[in-house]
């Protein structure tokens, strides 16, 4: 089992930043693709990023081209997204998975494992 937790959320102005954590425990994440999502109220979960496990490759949704980063210390099974120039739209729980294969996707069903979420707050 993998148990992931994210932390780093919180209230932040039009076009600030926020760097969001994502700890896993329970198991290396060898070879497992990370990815992050986001969910507004009343809205689906939606993809936001994915990192695989050598973390030479990433992805992202076409909204956060260029403005998100995300990145993984393997060494100490936690994943990174750094989010620059926030809109109020961004604002929803933001959410860390994995995914037992190294091969980045964007379905929210190919994930395993969940964490609880972050709020992520963007005020105008």
């Amino acid at each position: 089992q993998v148990q992931l937790v994210e932390s780093g959320g919180g209230l932040v102005q039009a076009g600030g930043s926020l760097r969001l954590t994502c700890a896993a425990s329970g198991r290396t994440l060898i070879r497992y693709t990370m990815g992050w999502f986001r969910q507004a109220p009343g809205k689906d979960r939606e993809f936001v990023a994915a990192i695989m496990w050598s973390g030479g490759s990433t992805y992202y949704a076409d909204s956060v081209k260029g403005r998100f980063t995300i990145s993984r210390d393997n060494a100490n099974n936690t994943v990174y997204l750094q989010m620059n120039s926030l809109k109020p739209e961004e604002t929803a729980i933001y959410y860390c998975a994995a995914r037992p294969a190294d091969i980045p996707t964007a379905q929210t069903s190919e994930y395993n494992y969940w964490g609880q979420g972050t709020q992520v707050t963007v005020s105008s």
